[in-house]
């Protein structure tokens, strides 16, 4: 009920309290609305401790600052951009490449000034025991397999890019005494009594040796090998009947250079096989002769007509 109260002749009306809170409430609201504030009921939970005096609500406004004006704000989880997955490399881009393969260099079969100078160079390393003769054979390929084994490369016995430049690493520049060292001078076995007259092909199995004799005397000597037990050479005395420079076997279809016919199928020439393997093989029949350079000399001496003694 309203009340009413006169002070020195004026009359004064008294308004309930719960009335002056709605105003203040409502002119509270006002304000923070016009400061750009949200109006934000909280009750303290320590009741009208920290009201104003004559109060006694534990009920006060308290301003609070809208979302979007604290740096510290994060938007909506909606509002945030789809997290977009890392790429991730293709396999290809991130695989190192494969290393070219080596490339040959010298194979079984080759021949020249290359290959003697890979056998010389072996040889200052104790890979290959024999003097070299230019042509890549088996003794070769063992000889450049062994290396390979030692260094840890693949062990194909071909020489390829990889081996060449390791040897040359480890090797010298071979001499001309390592790339064409002087044969062995050794004493020509007593020829058989056919060869002391005329021009003779005197060619001993016991010794392996051939001798250029003219009438008994021994002109050059030079190391031979024979057929095998399935295709001996045959034994005793012959005549050279013809001559081929570069023969090639139509038989066998293997070179047969400076050859020269005394029997037959069966001829004095050179062998890369025998220059190569050494006494290890044998030919089908044939009188081989390991250095070239001594058969191409007595090719040019030997005429047809001219006998051959082979003898035990």
């Amino acid at each position: 009920m309203p009340s009413t109260s006169t002070r020195t002749g004026t009359r004064r009306t008294r308004r309930p309290r719960t009335a002056t809170l709605r105003v203040a409430l409502a002119t509270g609201a006002v304000l923070a609305v016009t400061a750009g504030c949200s109006a934000q009921v909280v009750t303290d939970p320590a009741g009208a401790a920290d009201d104003k005096p004559g109060t006694g609500t534990g009920v006060r406004i308290e301003p609070t600052e809208p979302a979007s004006s604290s740096p510290s704000a994060e938007p909506a989880a909606a509002s945030k951009p789809p997290a977009t997955p890392s790429a991730k490399p293709s396999k290809s881009a991130s695989e190192k490449p494969a290393p070219p393969k080596p490339k040959t260099v010298m194979a079984s079969g080759a021949e020249g000034d290359q290959v003697r100078e890979l056998q010389a160079r072996l040889r200052q390393i104790a890979h290959f025991n024999r003097a070299p003769t230019g042509y890549y054979g088996s003794v070769t390929a063992t000889a450049v397999s062994s290396f390979q084994a030692k260094r840890g490369l693949p062990r194909t016995g071909t020489t390829d890019t990889v081996t060449w430049q390791k040897l040359l690493g480890m090797t010298k520049k071979p001499t001309a005494a390592e790339l064409r060292p002087p044969a062995a001078v050794k004493p020509a076995p007593k020829p058989d009594p056919r060869c002391m007259t005329g021009r003779v092909l005197c060619i001993s199995k016991n010794s392996r040796s051939l001798s250029w004799m003219i009438d008994g005397k021994v002109l050059s000597t030079m190391d031979v090998r024979f057929g095998s037990q399935y295709t001996p050479t045959r034994e005793g005395t012959f005549k050279v009947g013809w001559k081929s420079r570069d023969h090639v076997s139509t038989l066998y279809d293997t070179p047969m250079p400076y050859a020269m016919f005394f029997s037959g199928g069966q001829a004095v020439h050179y062998s890369a096989d025998f220059a190569a393997r050494g006494y290890s093989g044998a030919s089908h029949g044939c009188v081989n002769v390991r250095d070239e350079k001594k058969i191409a000399a007595l090719f040019d001496e030997v005429r047809t007509g001219d006998k051959v003694v082979v003898y035990k």
